[in-house]
């Protein structure tokens, strides 16, 4: 029997693949939001000044996680279409040009986090100190920065196999790792001095390493296929240009809600500094309520590349039919849960009363999106399966960057704060409907002459 019709990807009933391979995705994303969000928590009980420095350099840390997602995406889409192709050497040779390049982008970002950290945290705030708590923060976080893009290879290698159960693993391992040496590191507990913000940002690289071990372990001992191995290798470019034809609009895309952070931040900031802070904890709550979405989107991408390489477009639809209804109805449960307890989520992260004034109704007004920012994400991730990361780059641009931060600035300056947040409304919707009609037209162009009746 050919290695087609054995794999789960091309055989498994669809409901039940996208089932086996999201619940971990969306377990791991979930753990990995969490760990951000608790991060926040405890730095909030330091003070809020800390919480909105954490928040300022979150923009900068989007930068790191843009490029790493994205190189990481792309090596999925590719490895996924060369196993479904049956050409399992060149999955292997095409891993390894990923991991040197992972390791590039890495060393220049740790580079500049040794070098710049200082005028990065000038260029983020004029307050001096939440200059100091920048700066203290982000030079750890990008300088130990290997653990963060070693670990999202590695998880992107079980995931390109259909393994998502070991990939959720290695990155609770580093999740559960962080979360429990933040109190230790930040408020000095068991005989450990205090450290502060300092001690936040060396309980989350530690956590990356830790997931970064294991997630290699895995891959090392029971990766039935992909084997990193420098015998017999040579640099291919074009597996480079095939990894960036679909990463690097993830990378943009992703670097854009880096620039939508620092955007949003600058124009907030001249109104408060707590608008800085509840931003900052606004957007970890969102990246927390749309982890299922996004455990969906990249479980459909290995199933969508596969099947494409196989040349198998009923599979491709039937993986459509299920994954748009099912991310809908969480998005409405995200967009519920947004509605009704708005002052509780705030209250997590020790919220001013300033904070829930602004807070409350922002969240509301926010949270009537949900549904079509969840239709653009997934209609992104299925286009990054078809080897079109385009639709993700554009949908993203739209909703995070090229609408949003103007109608931000027009809303603040010229209505107030309150209104500042239907800005959203629009980018959201420009950016649905956009997304819709691409993937509607990629649909039509590669997977209709490829789907068997």
């Amino acid at each position: 029997m050919d290695q087609t019709k054995q794999n789960k990807m091309a055989v498994m009933p669809m409901n039940k693949l996208l089932l086996t391979m999201s619940v971990p995705l969306m377990v791991s994303l979930l753990v990995q939001s969490l760990y951000n969000i608790v991060d926040s928590i405890f730095v909030s009980r330091l003070s809020e000044e800390a919480l909105t420095a954490t928040s300022l350099v979150y923009s900068v840390q989007f930068l790191m996680i843009a490029a790493g997602v994205g190189t990481a995406v792309g090596l999925n889409a590719l490895l996924s279409r060369w196993i479904g192709q049956q050409e399992e050497d060149r999955a292997c040779k095409a891993a390894t040009t990923g991991l040197f390049l992972v390791l590039g982008t890495a060393f220049i970002f740790s580079v500049i986090g040794l070098l710049f950290a200082g005028k990065l945290s000038r260029m983020l705030t004029s307050d001096p100190e939440l200059q100091v708590l920048c700066r203290q923060y982000m030079r750890i976080c990008m300088v130990f920065c290997y653990g963060t893009f070693l670990e999202t290879y590695g998880q992107r290698l079980l995931q390109a196999v259909g393994y998502t159960v070991h990939s959720m693993i290695s990155l609770v391992c580093g999740a559960l790792t962080n979360i429990i040496l933040d109190p230790i590191m930040i408020f000095g507990l068991f005989g450990f001095p205090a450290l502060g913000i300092q001690g936040a940002a060396i309980a989350t690289v530690i956590g990356q390493f830790v997931g970064a071990a294991v997630a290699l372990g895995i891959n090392r001992k029971m990766n039935p296929i992909i084997h990193v191995s420098l015998r017999d290798y040579h640099w291919n470019w074009q597996d480079v240009k095939d990894i960036y034809t679909v990463g690097l609009p993830t990378i943009i895309m992703q670097a854009i809600g880096s620039i939508m952070c620092f955007s949003v931040n600058a124009i907030l900031i001249s109104v408060s500094s707590t608008a800085v802070a509840f931003f900052g904890v606004y957007y970890k709550l969102q990246n927390f309520l749309m982890m299922p979405m996004n455990g969906l989107g990249q479980a459909a991408i290995p199933i969508v590349a596969f099947n494409y390489g196989a040349g198998n477009g009923k599979r491709i639809r039937e993986t459509w039919r299920i994954l748009i209804p099912v991310g809908l109805i969480f998005s409405v449960a995200g967009m519920v849960i947004f509605l009704l307890f708005p002052r509780q989520l705030l209250l997590l992260f020790s919220a001013s009363d300033e904070m829930l004034s602004i807070g409350i109704p922002a969240l509301r007004i926010i949270a009537l999106t949900f549904p079509f920012a969840t239709q653009t994400i997934l209609y992104g991730y299925v286009g990054s399966g078809l080897g079109n990361g385009l639709i993700n780059m554009i949908g993203g641009a739209l909703r995070q960057l090229v609408l949003l931060v103007p109608f931000v600035w027009i809303f603040t300056r010229f209505l107030g704060l309150q209104y500042t947040w239907y800005a959203m409304w629009i980018s959201e919707i420009a950016a649905f409907l956009v997304s819709f009609f691409a993937i509607r037209s990629e649909m039509k162009e590669k997977v209709d002459p490829i789907t068997h009746s």
